[in-house]
């Protein structure tokens, strides 16, 4: 589904070079570089590039949220990203621990909130506060294995989302930078969730949008779930409790189009308000509505994995 401008502006992400604190500890071995080439249903791909490969299956990011109530997020991991949001949406974004902070139970919550005097027959920019973070700093890997346990919010206007954005976004600019939506949802209904890959030529209402709902009227809000992507060279799926329902490879984007999933991404956890893709909130909606996230792990994910952890310089 369209997410057509849900990007960083330039506050975010064009003040500071790359953190070295990306997460290696696991790695084990030393950098090996070389190039292969690699074919997946039917396409053969341009030779990639291998570097500080780690075997498959290993651990290279995790966050399991442990800490005291109201503790702020780990800080050497994520990153806030405060300011207005984009593409109509109603909330501004804030840093520090109002929207965003530890439970006390092994929890991250990003709780939406609405500010005294909101009418909600009219909703307003401003409005609504929110959280949102990154690992632009930390973790810009390419290619893995990308899940989270997440327990989501409901209500009309309530957009929550796991997603992914290439780490040359201000150089590059979007949808060049591409992006991959491992998970996002419209409150408005509980029971699907939404995949979609964003580039050049596919992006916006062009994007390859997947979608999967649930059977005999469960909700996603009612229980939590694990949203994963693997990304691999020209291919990446999507599963929900581990149960695959979508996969995407360049033959998908249209023919003379680029397939930019081939560099570092890094990662971000938000709960928008309003927008392009939810709608705005509305009388039945309340307040304040949380996501939580139980953990964010990445794993290398294939026998010969081709992954880079090396820090982007800036």
């Amino acid at each position: 589904m369209s997410r057509s401008l849900r990007i960083f502006t330039p506050r975010g992400l064009r003040s500071g070079r790359r953190s070295p604190s990306v997460v290696i500890s696991t790695l084990g071995s030393a950098a090996v570089v070389a190039l292969t080439t690699v074919s997946v249903a039917g396409f053969t791909g341009v030779p990639v590039a291998l570097a500080d490969q780690a075997p498959s299956g290993t651990v290279i990011f995790e966050d399991n949220f442990e800490g005291p109530a109201g503790a702020p997020v780990d800080t050497s991991k994520w990153k806030y990203d405060p300011g207005l949001g984009e593409n109509n949406e109603l909330q501004e974004y804030t840093a520090g621990t109002d929207n965003i902070s530890l439970d006390g139970n092994g929890h991250l919550q990003i709780t939406a909130k609405m500010k005294d005097g909101t009418d909600l027959s009219d909703p307003q920019v401003g409005d609504f506060t929110s959280g949102r973070i990154n690992t632009s700093d930390s973790f810009n890997p390419t290619y893995g294995h990308f899940e989270a346990r997440i327990k989501l919010p409901i209500g009309q206007g309530i957009w929550p989302a796991f997603w992914m954005l290439g780490s040359d976004f201000p150089e590059v600019g979007w949808p060049q930078s591409g992006e991959i939506d491992a998970m996002e949802y419209k409150g408005s209904e509980p029971d699907t969730v939404h995949g979609t890959i964003h580039g050049p030529g596919y992006a916006g209402d062009q994007g390859p949008t997947t979608s999967f709902t649930l059977p005999d009227g469960q909700n996603l809000s009612d229980d939590f779930h694990i949203y994963a992507v693997d990304w691999s060279p020209n291919l990446i799926t999507w599963t929900l409790d581990g149960q695959q329902y979508a996969s995407r490879t360049p033959l998908d984007i249209g023919v003379g189009n680029q397939w930019v999933f081939d560099h570092p991404f890094f990662m971000i956890l938000n709960v928008a308000v309003g927008g392009n893709f939810s709608g705005n909130p509305d009388p039945t909606t309340s307040f304040p509505q949380t996501m939580l996230v139980d953990y964010v792990r990445v794993t290398s994910n294939t026998p010969g994995w081709a992954g880079s952890l090396t820090p982007q310089a800036r």
